[in-house]
């Protein structure tokens, strides 16, 4: 059985990602001028998110400040099947707990 977990990532330390248990919460203290931070890196990795997975993030542009990275990244989530919810954008969130 799969179990499918949920993420958070914060590239500065943060008390509002209150979606998420502490130990799945990655931060990066790095500009977000590009991708190669190493918690933000370890979450695509081996070890990190996998299909049906959720990351939780609180604004796209603490992934990334540029839009053509951006756009490469939201369809690396979509083609591995992992679920990208965005708190400033409360159309992607879900009530999370319910079954």
């Amino acid at each position: 059985m799969t179990i499918n977990r949920i993420f958070g990532y914060a590239r500065v330390s943060s008390t509002e990602q209150k979606y998420v248990s502490e130990e799945n919460i990655i931060t990066d203290k790095q500009s977000g001028k590009d991708l190669n931070r190493p918690g933000y890196q370890s979450l695509k990795g081996q070890l990190g998110l996998r299909k049906g997975d959720t990351l939780i993030v609180k604004s796209l542009d603490r992934l990334s400040r540029n839009k053509e990275e951006m756009k490469r990244e939201l369809q690396w989530f979509k083609d591995h099947g992992i679920r990208l919810q965005v708190i400033d954008l409360p159309t992607t969130m879900i009530q999370l707990g319910e079954g």
